[in-house]
């Protein structure tokens, strides 16, 4: 699989109903996943064997320029030993108007990235650096 958007998070955003710029948006560190496109909240991830091994805290320094979503790299703390990460989910974890975290049968799956490098990665206790590319597309473009 390459790195994909969720296409619920394509509709979200023609929508109104996802905000890269105001909601809260952070980033899960996953394994145990397989891609469905048409997975729209992160508990249809989790339902279908995803385990959200570490959360970010919410993106930082996030900028739309061009269609082209980028933030802030994030650092996941003390990252649980395991087998390996395979992938990052990418969500809108508050209302589109942003706020605290809603229930993750509300949170609004955006991106999926299983193609970066560093990935897979066996965690064992320390922290993991995310470094989003610094190419054209960034995180993701729509």
């Amino acid at each position: 699989m390459a790195s994909a958007l969720w296409d619920p998070g394509r509709e979200g955003f023609l929508a109104g109903e996802i905000d890269w710029d105001t909601a809260v948006v952070k980033a899960s560190l996953v394994r145990g996943y397989t891609f469905t496109a048409a997975h729209k909240f992160v508990s249809d991830a989790t339902g279908a064997g995803a385990t959200l091994v570490s959360t970010s805290a919410a993106l930082g320094t996030k900028t739309i320029t061009s269609g082209v979503a980028d933030a802030a790299d994030v650092t996941f703390s003390a990252v649980p030993s395991g087998a390996a990460i395979t992938a990052i989910f990418v969500f809108q974890s508050s209302a589109v108007t942003g706020g605290a975290d809603v229930a993750a049968t509300a949170q609004r799956l955006i991106a999926f990235i299983d193609t970066a490098t560093g990935l897979p990665v066996t965690p064992n206790g320390g922290d993991i650096t995310v470094a989003w590319d610094n190419g054209a597309n960034r995180i993701f473009k729509l």
